[in-house]
């Protein structure tokens, strides 16, 4: 990229904020059923990391949705449903789905089993929209319907086959070459999150703290995202464009909750889980 179009590229960019994510939050009234609410079907984790699945799920469920069905590994889903015995382990209705947090890559020692991989496979054909994170990212040309992708430097170089290097160069343009590339739409992880689709401005959130540089943090992120696409599924299928913004409001909401959670200091990913009901409530409350 010439130094012109980067600073064109540069020009173009958004700053998300908590204004503009409060304008992307589903508020149930009072005829809104857990149905109505929104759906999100889930699989995450793995027998190496079953934690993934915790987290994917708690950050869902206190994000806000109607109700979370988990089709993960049998080890992974006696944890998720000994912290969350709400959640439903079977399969059915969902209104989006959230895939791969916790999960090996394909080309990976120790990949799913046949029960999840044939989850995966009927989810990536289902036309719903799908967040695709970590070991399921190499899926990303096998799905119909919206897609938001959530790699970190690292995952975008291996998509693109280039060195991280290139990445941490130039997010936008990075982000933008795979949004291209699958249709879809790519947030990049970061301490400044870089959100691009396949067209229009990218949207840059710079709210969270170093503190938040921890294991575990993007499944969190995964599985708030995953309840926001679920919670506006249908307008998400009217127009995929609006995966944009509310894969930038995660970042919003994520990075608001553990800043909340840190008070400064350090924090765990569960920490940032308790607080995600209030930030959401504080944010709801600046569109009033």
């Amino acid at each position: 990229m010439s130094t012109a179009e980067q600073g064109a590229a540069s020009v173009d960019s958004v700053e998300f904020g908590l204004r503009e994510a409060a304008d992307h939050l589903a508020e149930p009234g009072p005829t809104d059923d857990k149905y109505s609410r929104g759906v999100l079907g889930v699989v995450s984790g793995s027998a190496v990391y079953p934690g993934a699945a915790v987290l994917t799920v708690e950050a869902a469920l206190r994000t806000g949705v109607g109700m979370l069905r988990y089709l993960g590994p049998t080890r992974a889903a006696e944890f998720v449903l000994h912290r969350r015995p709400e959640v439903v382990t079977a399969p059915g209705r969902v209104q989006a789905w959230l895939l791969g947090s916790g999960m090996p890559r394909p080309d990976e020692e120790g990949g799913a089993d046949s029960e999840v991989t044939e989850h995966v496979d009927r989810a990536l054909s289902s036309g719903l929209p799908i967040v695709l994170d970590a070991g399921a990212l190499a899926r990303a040309e096998g799905r119909v319907g919206p897609m938001v992708l959530t790699p970190h430097a690292g995952e975008l170089a291996r998509l693109l086959g280039v060195e991280r290097a290139s990445v941490e160069a130039d997010p936008v343009t990075s982000a933008r070459t795979a949004a291209q590339r699958y249709g879809a739409t790519v947030l990049l992880k970061g301490h400044r999150t870089t959100v691009v689709g396949p067209t229009g401005a990218p949207l840059h959130v710079e709210q969270a703290p170093a503190w938040l540089a921890t294991a575990g943090a993007g499944d969190a992120l995964a599985g708030i995202l995953g309840a926001l696409v679920a919670t506006h599924s249908q307008a998400v299928l009217d127009e995929p464009s609006l995966l944009g913004p509310l894969a930038a409001t995660a970042a919003v909401v994520h990075g608001r909750a553990a800043r909340a959670a840190s008070g400064g200091g350090p924090f765990t990913v569960l920490d940032l889980c308790g607080r995600l009901g209030p930030v959401i409530a504080e944010l709801l409350v600046l569109r009033a």
